[in-house]
């Protein structure tokens, strides 16, 4: 499996978590306040800001495409932090983490 944090594949598979109420109305890395209710807000470690992401939970199959728009996640092992809006719309809010598949649209 390729880390999504050490190449900029087209797609990757990889495991993504959820933050949110700690973070929710701070400045993110791109200079905008964080809504932790905007499914659209989303943390990579490199992509670009503006990178538009297709990702989808490979557990359940649902899917959502959003913005990288902050840095991060900073736990071992996870490519993408979504928000606490985009964990619910993926199924994986309660668990914390779920395996992906992050695509490149934009």
């Amino acid at each position: 499996m390729a880390a999504a944090t050490t190449t900029h594949a087209k797609e990757v598979n990889c495991n993504a978590s959820w933050y949110g109420p700690g973070f929710h109305g701070r400045t993110m890395a791109n200079g905008k306040r964080f809504d932790q209710f905007n499914p659209n807000h989303m943390a990579h470690k490199s992509l670009p800001f503006g990178t538009k992401l297709l990702v989808t939970n490979l557990q359940n199959g649902k899917a959502i495409v959003a913005t990288v728009t902050d840095r991060g996640p900073y736990i071992k092992g996870r490519c993408v932090d979504m928000s606490r809006a985009g964990a619910e719309r993926l199924g994986f809010i309660s668990r914390g983490h779920a395996p992906v598949r992050i695509q490149v649209v934009q």
